[in-house]
């Protein structure tokens, strides 16, 4: 990247978004612009934060001459998950069980001629 001095002896930086929409014809910044699209989606769904990460690797053509440069970038999103959680009670071996192995059971009889009820 290639600065220049104002009058006054100012460096002037050429803006971030626009090296970033001529990057790779424009679909880093196409890219980057989807995700963050479907992680603000994912975030309001799921109320829970996200992350969008972008990367930017610059790095010199040929060894030793750093006059043309090479600049790849990468655009990551972790949107929040739905995720479903069950309890689980944990025996003496160790094994998961919905059962509380340490919960005496009640034996519940069971009656083939009992009516069925339906709940309203």
């Amino acid at each position: 990247m290639t600065t220049t001095n104002d009058p006054a002896g100012a460096r002037q930086v050429r803006p971030f978004a626009a090296v970033l929409q001529e990057l790779a014809r424009g679909q880093v910044h196409d890219e980057a612009s989807e995700r963050l699209h479907e992680l603000v989606d994912a975030v309001r769904e799921h109320g829970a934060k996200g992350t969008l990460t972008l990367v930017l690797e610059v790095a010199p053509i040929a060894k030793g001459d750093v006059s043309a440069l090479t600049v790849t970038g990468k655009v990551t999103a972790k949107p929040p998950v739905g995720t479903q959680a069950s309890a689980f009670f944990v025996d003496d071996a160790g094994n998961l069980s919905r059962r509380d192995p340490r919960q005496t059971e009640i034996p519940i009889p069971v009656r083939d001629d009992a009516p069925v009820r339906s709940a309203r």
